[in-house]
């Protein structure tokens, strides 16, 4: 792929933008500037640097992203900035949307991309990727209250029984929460319909990604392949 069209695709800005970079010396690879547009670069495994800052090329971007509180996973937010505002401007250039949504006061692990159909795809009910939540209850989580949340529970406001598909107790107050759906507040009404409720709420696992510890609230790092999640 010709140099120029590596930046454009990466989110570099408009192809006129991209050419500039380049004839500017301001693009680079293992330290050495190229300073031709058309020169063809092989794209597998690619490192490049653009002014200094190293930055790996996907054909499709796939982000992790440690989500703090207050931020919503909306492109036009009505309370709060969007979560999209933590990341740099290539990957927004490059239109990355969330997979799914976390509440605004919800942390952890939060998926974006630039592929539709790998949204669509671990969006889609049928697929039941699971999600596991680390829940702070108000309330020291029972046996009872477990296995109700495994049997199933009938959340307020509505006539559809959902069930957790794992309960694990971490404390007396902390419960690894798993589930397939994504409901609006799901695992809150869920908590609240076994008579206690969420104090904080963490999303520490999508699919077979986990949370990486070394990943602080508000970064983000690359997933290399959809295979990694599922």
């Amino acid at each position: 792929m010709q140099a120029e069209q590596i930046l454009f695709s990466q989110g570099f800005g408009s192809r006129h933008e991209c050419l500039g970079l380049i004839v500017n010396g301001r693009f680079s690879i293992d330290g050495t500037v190229i300073k031709d547009p058309f020169e063809d670069i092989p794209t597998e495994n690619l490192t490049f640097e653009v002014d200094g800052r190293s930055w790996r090329y996907f054909e499709k971007a796939i982000i992790l992203l440690n989500k703090p509180e207050h931020y919503e996973c909306s492109i036009k937010p009505l309370h709060h900035p969007s979560v999209l505002s933590l990341l740099p401007p290539p990957l927004r250039v490059r239109n990355v949307q969330p997979i799914g949504r976390l509440d605004e006061d919800t942390t952890g692990l939060l998926l974006l991309t630039d592929d539709g159909k790998l949204n669509h795809r671990l969006t889609h009910p049928k697929r039941k990727v699971p999600k596991v939540y680390r829940v702070s209850a108000k309330h020291p989580v029972t046996d009872k209250q477990i296995r109700q949340l495994l049997d199933g529970v009938k959340l307020a406001d509505s006539d559809e029984i959902v069930k957790a598909a794992d309960c694990k107790l971490v404390d007396e107050k902390i419960l690894d929460l798993t589930i397939f759906q994504g409901k609006y507040h799901q695992v809150k009404r869920m908590l609240a319909a076994v008579s206690n409720r969420v104090e904080a709420l963490q999303r520490i696992q999508f699919g077979k990604l986990v949370l990486p510890e070394t990943l602080k609230l508000g970064e983000w790092t690359w997933v290399n392949s959809p295979a990694d999640i599922y």
